[in-house]
């Protein structure tokens, strides 16, 4: 491509590193979709089906919907975005718009009015969802954008990502813990307290509070890097519908990111069917009241233990080979539970050593899904350079977009099948984990806690595809500087 045909960028260059305060306020913008995920693939299902009484597999196909809508924004969101050319920049516009319908959304979807019959009540949970979902796509593709331009470093765009993943987690487990001990707490009437009914309109109030809050602060605490983030210099491209479809075909177009697009396609199709229903399993397949699950707030602590390990293990190793190690073990960590369970190795439901098990099990998981969730996110960003020196196009929102749009569109079909396997196999509503037949909680271990995760087999196998080293990505960097310092030449030339 040549200099007139390509996009240019201007922005002010650092004359030092990140400081805390810059990646601290970036990682504050974790909070809306931990938050959202959290409380979505928790309770959004337990609370229509089981409290109430929708079929399961009815609400499955409202997520599902919601979900396609949500996929198909995404594309038309990072177009808008990275085609946007304001004062505020490209992405600052988008996440303060979104920010105060987030938390109302969230909110609604769980206070519907009383008097709704089924149909209408099916509408008030696509609606909100969408409304919630929406919202969320124009803020977190922007947000997602930024941790990709604060810098071009190999080392230090992960140390940006840890601060997002560090908020991400540290909110990850104490909204939890507080909802469990303080909004829905096992009483006389309802000892299970996730089927208290009476405890969702404060959860639901706290999370929207969360999320509107969030997404303002990091809004507003970034806003100074604006100056140093990618602006358009020349005219961006018109936002259309055909630009954008032309604008994903170009960053499918490069192999590595369309091995990474892959390899989220069909790991969101499986973790979207356990996804939604993990608490049926950790309600019925385990036992576990909200006392019990308040202790998986110590599960934090792998997590903890992960940051300063990812520095450690980035210096050692390839993103690639930590990627394909973090993936295998984390599969099998999960899995083997539940074949101990059915081996009669673990101590029965209600034996505190299982709780302990079970939260050990959990940290250890927590510190594998912190590194490879890290980890993750710097590959794309690296293949990003990639893509820039190939086409000489800077699409951080549409390969965060295209992203997201695999994942969700996919998930969808996976929400769908949870849902299905409610359905078919028959799980009772209104009923406390006791009187539900052990048969029906056998076959929920074995297709759920079993089955389904051993098909992550396949996108872990991709993984070893990917080939952009870090002396590949030192190669990328250099050519890359070197285009750069050309541009300038020619700009002072002319000028």
């Amino acid at each position: 491509m040549s200099v007139v045909d390509r996009p240019h960028y201007v922005r002010n260059e650092r004359t030092s590193r990140l400081r805390f305060s810059t990646k601290l306020s970036q990682g504050i913008g974790a909070i809306p979709d931990t938050v959202k995920n959290w409380v979505f693939n928790t309770f959004t299902l337990l609370f229509y089906n089981q409290i109430l009484g929708m079929d399961a597999f009815l609400v499955s196909i409202a997520l599902a919907l919601a979900i396609v809508f949500d996929a198909v924004t995404d594309p038309l969101v990072a177009s808008l975005s990275d085609n946007l050319k304001t004062r505020w920049g490209r992405r600052h516009p988008l996440m303060l718009i979104a920010s105060i319908p987030l938390g109302i959304g969230i909110f609604a979807l769980f206070v519907p009015p009383v008097s709704l019959g089924e149909s209408m009540l099916f509408a008030w949970l696509l609606g909100f969802t969408i409304l919630t979902r929406g919202m969320m796509t124009l803020y977190f593709v922007p947000w997602a954008a930024i941790a990709a331009e604060l810098t071009d470093d190999y080392h230090e765009r992960t140390s940006v990502m840890s601060y997002r993943f560090a908020v991400g987690w540290t909110i990850g487990v104490s909204f939890p813990l507080f909802i469990y001990t303080f909004v829905m707490p096992g009483t006389d009437q309802y000892p299970v307290g996730q089927l208290n009914p009476d405890g969702y309109p404060l959860m639901a109030l706290c999370a929207g509070i969360l999320l509107t809050s969030g997404a303002l602060l990091t809004t507003i605490l970034t806003r100074k890097e604006i100056p140093f983030l990618r602006q358009h210099s020349n005219v961006p491209v018109r936002f259309g519908f055909i630009n954008v479809v032309r604008e994903l075909i170009r960053a499918l177009k490069n192999k590595q990111f369309a091995l990474v697009f892959l390899i989220v396609l069909l790991s969101s199709a499986i973790s979207g069917t356990t996804a939604n229903i993990g608490i049926y399993m950790t309600t019925f397949f385990w036992g576990l009241g909200t006392e019990d699950l308040r202790w998986f707030v110590l599960s934090a602590l792998g997590a903890v233990l992960a940051f300063p390990l990812v520095a450690f293990v980035q210096r050692r190793w390839d993103k690639k080979s930590i990627m394909l190690v973090c993936a295998t073990v984390s599969l099998f960590d999960g899995i083997i539970l539940v074949l101990l369970r059915f081996l009669d190795v673990l101590p029965n439901n209600g034996d505190p050593m299982l709780l302990v098990i079970l939260v050990a099990a959990g940290g250890f998981g927590a510190s594998i899904a912190v590194i490879q969730g890290i980890i993750g996110a710097s590959i794309v960003a690296d293949v990003l350079d990639d893509h820039e020196l190939r086409t000489g196009f800077r699409q951080e929102a549409m390969f965060s977009a295209a992203l997201s749009f695999s994942g969700k569109a996919i998930s969808g079909l996976g929400i769908v099948m949870g849902g299905l396997i409610i359905t078919l196999i028959a799980f009772p509503t209104n009923t406390l984990p006791s009187d539900v037949d052990p048969e029906t909680i056998m076959r929920l271990g074995l297709i759920v806690g079993i089955g389904v995760p051993l098909l992550h087999l396949i996108p872990i196998s991709l993984i070893r595809r990917y080939k952009i080293t870090r002396d590949v990505y030192a190669d990328i960097r250099k050519n890359l500087d070197e285009r750069y310092a050309l541009d300038r030449t020619r700009t002072s030339v002319e000028n």
